[in-house]
């Protein structure tokens, strides 16, 4: 990844903010102490810089001449001084730059680096934004784009639906109250009858109506509401806790949804998807797999090697299974040393292969616990008939697992 610019005049702030950026970050780190230097390193850096850091009064430089030349350059810009006034505060503003933070405490260093994650995480979430003005488009394209989310615009309601169709993997919809056709509450309504809050942030934003639009759109489903003429700030901030919320929601699903010491989907999860996977096979007439997986002799594993070996077969063997199967299929830890994947789409003979596949790789890859290898092998039960429940073709599976066990263990039956 690029660099990040920091520009500033004091030596033990530089270093101190460098140290923090490359500790939590892990990012490189450029320095210029005044605007001269600035200008150097920037024409000698034709790829850019990922962000800059940058003081605003500079000894050659003492009204924030720094700020401009580098957002010429396109570079996202987070701006830090030790005085701050109204005034102050509208210059920075309307030089398009992600934020300002005050040098008033330990903290503003920390607050630093946190604004240059955000920049980093936004770069992989899309945001839309529906309104009839162009202008009104633009310029908060402009805005999210400087806190580098990838954009895609929409002049109305009925083309923001065919745009959430085309990209699916939308995170955050900025959406106008007043457009023709169709108003920013029906508008709402009808995304939130396609995608759940927990999967996409709705702002919501008019010049007229007040309290009583906010409630309305608030009511139709958005998350948040902003009313025209905003702050950069302002949007900013909203745009900022509404995007974080639903991350903090995307890691409780998350958490909810696997086994913490293998990262393969947990039991619960694999009961509710595999459900839907096979009314699906049902509908579309296609074949599906259930197959139980167990570790051979995993009590003689912990009682040689520790608990510690013990998970991290686990551990291998999740990470193994992954990237075995497709991301269509559901690879799941029921508990203790057994495992369960659900493959759709996969025909009966084929499965013998992929698993036989797998038990081989299992038995001929040894795994490294600290200094020690410790040899494993694994029994697999098939049920290879798309039967009337998931249950159902688990208890097969598992009859067939118990087989496997009985006539020596290490094979796959099904």
């Amino acid at each position: 990844m690029q660099p990040v610019l920091i520009v500033e005049d004091s030596n033990l702030f530089a270093s101190l903010l460098a140290q923090r950026v490359q500790a939590r970050l892990g990012l490189e780190t450029e320095r210029a102490s005044d605007l001269h230097e600035t200008k150097s390193r920037l024409e000698s850096r034709p790829g850019g810089y990922f962000a800059a850091l940058l003081d605003l009064n500079l000894p050659d430089a003492p009204n924030g001449e720094v700020v401009d030349l580098v957002t010429r350059h396109g570079v996202p810009s987070i701006i830090f001084t030790g005085s701050f006034n109204d005034e102050i505060r509208d210059i920075i503003w309307s030089k398009q730059i992600v934020d300002y933070v005050v040098k008033e405490s330990p903290q503003t260093i920390e607050y630093i680096v946190d604004l240059l994650e955000r920049l980093r995480r936004n770069q992989s979430i899309k945001a839309l934004v529906v309104d009839d003005s162009r202008t009104a488009r633009q310029l908060i394209g402009s805005l999210l784009r400087v806190h580098q989310f990838q954009v895609v615009e929409a002049p109305s309601a009925q083309a923001g639906l065919a745009m959430l169709e085309e990209h699916p993997d939308v995170k955050l919809l900025i959406t106008d109250y007043n457009m023709p056709g169709m108003d920013g509450f029906e508008f709402t309504k009808a995304v939130r009858m396609k995608v759940p809050k927990n999967r996409l942030a709705i702002i919501g934003v008019s010049a007229h109506g007040g309290n009583v639009l906010s409630a309305r759109f608030l009511k139709s489903g958005a998350n948040d509401y902003l009313t025209k003429p905003f702050t950069s700030e302002e949007l900013y901030c909203r745009v900022t806790h509404n995007v974080e919320l639903l991350e903090h929601m995307e890691t409780i699903q998350r958490l909810s949804d696997t086994d913490p010491l293998t990262g393969l989907f947990n039991r619960r999860y694999f009961f509710e998807t595999s459900a839907k996977l096979l009314a699906q096979a049902r509908r579309e007439n296609l074949h599906c797999c259930v197959a139980m997986l167990d570790v051979d002799h995993f009590k003689k594993i912990n009682d040689t090697f520790g608990h510690d070996g013990g998970d991290a077969v686990l551990k291998h063997l999740g990470n193994m299974l992954l990237r075995r199967f497709r991301q269509s299929d559901v690879v799941a830890r029921m508990g203790g040393e057994e495992f369960c994947v659900f493959a759709a789409s996969m025909e009966p003979d084929y499965a013998v292969e992929i698993f036989e596949q797998v038990r081989k790789t299992v038995e001929t890859t040894p795994i490294l616990v600290g200094k020690r290898m410790i040899n494993c092998t694994l029994s697999i039960g098939l049920c290879r008939e798309r039967l009337d429940s998931v249950d159902a073709m688990i208890k097969a599976a598992d009859e067939k697992l118990y087989a496997a066990k009985a006539g020596g263990r290490n094979t796959v039956l099904g």
